[in-house]
């Protein structure tokens, strides 16, 4: 359950508890009145009652009874024969009772099992008369249970209320931190709202900008670094072509070769922390494409491209497109002899995949291959050309793009890189 959803069950249950518990004293204190109000006009009712049964003949009482009775308790000729159980209401009314009627007319009075109130009078000829009594019931009318719902109702609404705005901007807070993981660039949250809200926003948009200069500054470094390098690896290589020994010449080159493609992906990868700073225009995705792959053919490769016959314009960053899709065919070339380019359009989305029929990457290597540096151990290593930076170029492409690049394998083996960007 979310934190939100925690919350407002805890604030929602507590309200409910409270409510019921200031209902039940309520209730209570209802029937405790409506108790004192029974002992005030009973007696007075009851000994009105029996002065008219005394003063009427024996044979007619029986006849009266029924004129006599009450909605909540009736009188009946004779002595109650059932046992009964002390009662502290029917003890009270019994009091009440006395002082109207006197001591001597009031007899044994208890409650039954069924909680009807039971009292053994006198009349004033010695005959014996019952008094049956229910006790007060509170009965709540569908109105005020419709009043009580809807409290309760508007409880809860306010809780559910209260919770989300307590928790809205823990929900900004998580998408910014989410956003800020995938491009630091991201636009600052707004440092605005409560107190408390509005100095977290601040010390977030504080981190975020010293995360954004941190890595600017490394790419910078690294940009520093390998551009530096270029002049002593050619000083290497004039040097080295002048030596005698064949062999050791050769060995050599090989080397400052090696040395200089790590020096240029390292530029590569430098170049990729500013591609966001490209305009974004409208590109002919189709005609972008079909020039990239002509060049490659040109060259040499076996690349294909399958696409649709019409597609509409996307606003992007065309180098930074070329490079990332370049980068890719360029990786399926280099390891499996031959791409595939295949784009299929979306719901708000253009899918560009390079497919290839090489070695692949394991499953569980996927999210290592993106990172910057990580060479893997099947064929794509240093021995084959690797140097562990092409991925991680187009991944950080890929995000300057607003899109995201996934890596997945093949059915039947070989790797498929998906590259998707928002229309």
């Amino acid at each position: 359950m979310s934190l939100a959803g925690r919350i407002a069950a805890l604030l929602i249950v507590g309200l409910l508890l409270a409510y019921a518990l200031a209902s039940l004293v309520w209730l209570a204190e209802r029937r405790e009145a409506m108790g004192r109000m029974m002992n005030a006009y009973l007696g007075r009712d009851v000994a009105t009652a029996v002065a008219v049964l005394d003063r009427l003949p024996a044979t007619e009482r029986a006849a009266w009874l029924p004129t006599l009775e009450r909605p909540n308790y009736r009188y009946e000729l004779g002595a109650p024969a059932e046992a009964l159980a002390a009662d502290e209401l029917a003890g009270s009314l019994a009091q009440t009772l006395a002082a109207e009627l006197g001591a001597a007319r009031v007899g044994a009075a208890g409650a039954r099992p069924d909680g009807e109130l039971v009292f053994a009078l006198v009349l004033a000829d010695g005959s014996a008369l019952a008094l049956r009594a229910q006790p007060p019931r509170l009965k709540l009318s569908g109105a005020t249970l419709a009043v009580l719902a809807a409290q309760i109702a508007v409880l809860a609404l306010c809780g559910v209320a209260a919770v989300r705005l307590a928790t809205k901007p823990l929900h900004r807070l998580a998408d910014a931190a989410e956003r800020l993981g995938d491009d630091p660039g991201t636009a600052p949250l707004r440092e605005d709202g409560p107190r408390e809200v509005a100095s977290a926003a601040r010390a977030f948009n504080a981190m975020q900008a010293r995360i954004k200069h941190h890595l600017r500054e490394r790419s910078e470094i690294l940009a520093a670094i390998t551009h530096d390098l270029q002049t002593p690896l050619t000083r290497m290589r004039l040097r080295s072509e002048l030596l005698a020994d064949a062999e050791a010449r050769d060995k050599l080159l090989a080397d400052i070769d090696e040395m200089r493609g790590l020096v240029g992906e390292g530029l590569n990868y430098a170049a990729s922390a500013h591609a966001a700073e490209e305009a974004a225009q409208p590109v002919d995705i189709a005609a972008l494409l079909d020039g990239l792959v002509c060049d490659g053919q040109d060259a040499g490769q076996q690349i294909s491209l399958e696409m649709p016959a019409l597609l509409p314009p996307l606003k992007t960053r065309p180098r930074a497109l070329r490079r990332v899709i370049g980068n890719l065919v360029d990786n399926a070339v280099k390891f499996a002899g031959a791409a595939e380019v295949v784009v299929t359009p979306g719901d708000g989305v253009l899918h560009i995949a390079v497919l290839d029929r090489g070695p692949g990457i394991p499953a569980d290597q996927l999210q290592a291959a993106g990172q910057p540096f990580v060479r893997l151990e099947a064929s794509r290593n240093r021995d084959s050309g690797g140097t562990g930076l092409g991925l991680a170029i187009a991944q950080k492409l890929a995000l300057a793009l607003g899109g995201t690049l996934v890596l997945q394998p093949r059915d039947g083996g070989g790797l498929e890189a998906c590259l998707s960007l928002p229309v």
